[in-house]
């Protein structure tokens, strides 16, 4: 039956965010940026401890267990910390509670694509500055009139991080809008912006769980701010759910969060890999950013990347591929265990001949 137009009209309707394929068979799977290692041991420890008996129960609506271990972990007082499911819904709630100018959100023509779906569905006006020549952010083109910004460090998928003074500079010409600097790789590249936090009180960091810490399935996220800007944060989530994080996240992510030995160790691991990944592409004649990421943004003069994705797609190794014009040439790769990579490096060599 077809919807009539009358319905249809008083309907809000997006372009919605394309995920990553998540194949149900066994592959080499490399196209959505998850950890390779499993979660720090102390998660299954924490999930054995759950008392089954209590899921009857609603969880802690101010998701305490996990603020305080985020808070001791980040040097940070727990009011200037907010949890959520993932840091999709963290951002999300951003867009909600801080965007409300009839100026426009400024963030980068090629980054995080969500960005675009949440302006479009909670009616934010947007402008996105174009990245240079070399996929970096132009920081004066974020000088002007904004109804607040927002971008990932490192970004993505281009994998490059900017430094703090990068940041800061962003900062000072801002002072009157808020910042988010999305922070879902930051682990795996250098200094994170929550070092700036007690300096600006327009500054908003969010990191998650997926990445580094192994928990894309838990659905953990986080926000880190001064705060006041949290305590809005928290008044908005209120307004719609109370309940956004299970028990059994919370208490998971508060044991992932104290096993620093184990996290430093999977990022070292992650790190390793890529660096190798990246010399093993450049043999190939791939052109690459220098990622900061736990993926790999590359392309090759002579060969289409399309062409490349169906063809690795058809050997069960699953890349990311984009037909947007200015990164059509380019396969965003995640870094997997170093076997998955030398699957991948092996297929490339007898597809590529340099």
């Amino acid at each position: 039956m077809k919807i009539r137009e009358e319905l249809l009209k008083n309907i809000r309707q997006v372009d919605p965010y394309v995920p990553g394929e998540q194949p149900q068979e066994q592959v080499v799977k490399l196209n959505t940026n998850e950890n390779p290692y499993p979660p720090s041991p102390e998660v299954k420890k924490a999930l054995a401890s759950l008392d089954t008996d209590a899921f009857r129960l609603y969880p802690d609506p101010a998701s305490s267990v996990l603020v305080k271990a985020l808070a001791e972990r980040y040097h940070v007082g727990e009011d200037q910390v907010f949890a959520g499911v993932g840091s999709d819904d963290v951002l999300s709630l951003c867009f909600l509670t801080f965007f409300n100018s009839d100026k426009p959100v400024l963030f980068p023509d090629i980054t995080y694509s969500f960005y675009k779906v949440w302006a479009q569905l909670y009616r934010i006006p947007c402008e996105c500055p174009e990245l240079d020549e070399d996929f970096r952010i132009v920081k004066e083109d974020y000088y002007r009139e904004n109804g607040g910004i927002i971008f990932p460090n490192p970004n993505a998928p281009t994998a490059i991080y900017e430094e703090l003074d990068f940041i800061e500079d962003i900062l000072e010409h801002n002072r009157n809008s808020v910042v988010i600097v999305d922070e879902a790789y930051v682990d795996f590249a250098g200094r994170s912006a929550i070092e700036l936090i007690d300096r600006y009180d327009n500054l908003i960091v969010t990191q998650t769980f997926s990445k580094s810490r192994s928990m894309a399935g838990m659905r953990i996220g986080y926000a880190i701010a001064c705060p006041e800007l949290i305590r809005c944060l928290n008044d908005v989530k209120y307004s719609f759910n109370s309940y956004t994080m299970s028990r059994a996240a919370l208490v998971c992510g508060a044991a992932a969060v104290r096993d620093t030995e184990y996290f430093e160790e999977s990022i070292r691991k992650i790190v390793k890999t890529r660096e190798w990944t990246k010399e093993e592409l450049k043999k190939l004649g791939f052109v690459l950013t220098d990622s900061k990421a736990n993926f790999i943004f590359a392309m090759h003069p002579e060969y289409d990347a399309g062409k490349l994705f169906e063809e690795l797609k058809e050997e069960r190794i699953y890349v990311r591929h984009w037909n947007d014009e200015r990164i059509e040439r380019y396969l965003r790769i995640t870094v997997g265990t170093d076997d998955e990579m030398k699957i991948l490096i092996d297929s490339l060599k007898r597809k590529i001949h340099p």
